[in-house]
């Protein structure tokens, strides 16, 4: 089956909003993502030090990875997944959906 990622670059509205951010983050949209046909696995990952954004890569395996930015798309307006005020959007988030090409292993 093809796989690919989802990579989501997004910081908190503010510093002061940093601890609902990371709650909202980890209790409710991961879950959101992981009940979506084709996210098979989610990871989030923090910079060194406190500058640059934090990063969500949601793995995927699907037959038609292509669809899946308007499957995501659909989801966020049936109301599946939802976004929060405690995400900054100026800058907006970063978001990419990529292939797999290669896989190695030791």
């Amino acid at each position: 089956m093809p796989r690919g990622i989802l990579y989501v670059e997004t910081q908190p509205a503010s510093p002061e909003q940093a601890a609902d951010y990371h709650a909202w983050y980890n209790e409710v949209h991961l879950q959101e993502m992981l009940a979506l046909d084709g996210y098979v696995a989610a990871r989030r990952f923090a910079p060194f030090g406190d500058e640059g954004p934090f990063v969500a890569i949601y793995e995927i395996e699907a037959d038609d990875l292509a669809g899946m930015p308007s499957k995501l798309t659909q989801a966020l307006r049936a109301g599946k997944v939802n976004n929060s005020s405690t995400v900054r959007t100026d800058p907006p988030p970063v978001v990419r959906f990529l292939r797999e090409i290669t896989a190695a292993a030791p």
